[in-house]
């Protein structure tokens, strides 16, 4: 039995689409809108059987984004009066304190979501205009919320607490948040069956490395720490954000540069990472130029593959025994290079990459420790499309 369901990413300038069968974890067709609210024409990219249809349209705010997909199936199918849809399931990035797993939504869900906006201003809000026009669109099925939070609400106190004043950290809602949630529980789990093992068994430090990027030590199936914090900002470096840093960098930048907050956010958030290292933001770019020897290249490289293994390293200690650490995202799932320099050195910790089997090229799941390894290496594709679609099933008991 087939169970497809809608997955919906909803973001301030563009709409990403997916139908998945919660069950085979097959994708039916797969879309993009883009330019949402821009000044120019649109386009929409629609994926089905192998096929690419692209289409200049005219998107205004997210209604017309939805029309335009809507029509977009009826075209180049399949149709959704016809895919038998159960259910149709929504990217929220903030849950705050409020949602520990996925919700299905009605009136008082999307109001808590549009509450939590302070904590997300660039994604929230589209996340709930993108769930307002859906409901609109789709009466008739239930509609389902799926937190990038959620998974890490487990962590306990001493993980997710800052140590601030404690009557303003809660006046504020600030703590560790923790982000990539979909990914971390549908990667770790995956890691868990390509051991053979229990998740209940099976201790993991999952790197999500993509643009965005983010560890997760995973105990049992639960995060119990993670490096994102109260914004995407905190932990390792990034395409285009810092990562850790002195947060009194923020006061000598107003003090000395001038800078004011906007200034600041900008900076740390869009003008750092391996883009303010070394002028590129992605990967293959970076590693390309380090090969060919630019300075700066290597060393945002080497900088990138550092605050990976210090995590892991750190996470090591919070997990007393791991079985795998577990790549995956766009740059853990393809770069080699980042897989290898990230543990390079940890040997004596148990952690040994097999260079052929690292640097051999594959979409399936594999392991590629050394056969003497004691603690696994794993590259896992994720697919957070999946996750969602199966966590809107599970909630709704379509």
């Amino acid at each position: 039995m087939s169970k497809p369901v809608l997955v919906i990413n909803s973001g301030s300038s563009s709409l990403k689409y997916q139908v998945v069968d919660a069950v085979s974890g097959e994708a039916l067709a797969v879309g993009l809108v883009e330019r949402i609210g821009g000044s120019g024409t649109g386009a929409l990219t629609h994926t089905v059987d192998g096929e690419k249809f692209r289409i200049e349209v005219e998107v205004p705010d997210h209604a017309a984004a939805m029309a335009a997909m809507a029509e977009a199936f009826t075209e180049h199918g399949p149709h959704l009066a016809e895919a038998g849809l159960v259910a149709v399931g929504h990217r929220v990035v903030q849950g705050g304190a409020r949602f520990g797993h996925s919700v299905q939504i009605d009136d008082d869900a999307l109001a808590i979501i549009d509450d939590l906006s302070d904590l997300a201003p660039l994604h929230n809000p589209a996340n709930a205009a993108g769930i307002r026009v859906a409901r609109e669109q789709f009466p008739d099925l239930p509609h389902v919320a799926v937190f990038d939070t959620a998974f890490h609400l487990s962590m306990p106190a001493v993980a997710h607490t800052y140590a601030i004043d404690r009557e303003v950290a809660a006046e504020n809602r600030i703590r560790r948040y923790g982000f990539h949630g979909t990914s971390h529980a549908y990667v770790s789990r995956q890691a868990a069956e390509l051991l053979g093992k229990p998740v209940a068994e099976t201790n993991t430090i999952v790197l999500h490395l993509g643009n965005g990027a983010s560890a997760c030590a995973v105990r049992g199936g639960v995060s119990v720490d993670t490096s994102m914090g109260l914004t995407p900002l905190e932990g390792l470096v990034m395409g285009t954000r810092s990562g850790d840093i002195d947060p009194a960098v923020v006061f000598h930048l107003s003090r000395t540069a001038g800078m004011d907050i906007d200034a600041i956010d900008t900076l740390l958030n869009k003008r750092s990472g391996v883009l303010g290292l070394s002028g590129r933001q992605d990967m293959r770019d970076l590693a390309e130029a380090a090969d060919a020897g630019d300075e700066a290249s290597q060393l945002a490289l080497e900088i990138y593959c550092y605050r990976v293994r210090k995590y892991v390293g750190s996470y090591l200690a919070v997990l007393g025994r791991v079985d795998a650490i577990v790549f995956t995202a766009g740059v853990g799932e393809n770069a080699d290079e980042v897989r290898e320099l990230s543990l390079r050195g940890l040997e004596s910790l148990g952690i040994e990459v097999d260079g052929e089997a690292n640097r051999a090229r594959s979409k399936e799941p594999r392991d590629i420790a050394t056969a003497g390894s004691r603690v696994r290496v794993l590259v896992i594709p994720t697919n957070e499309e999946l996750e969602i679609a199966r966590d809107a099933v599970r909630v709704t008991g379509a």
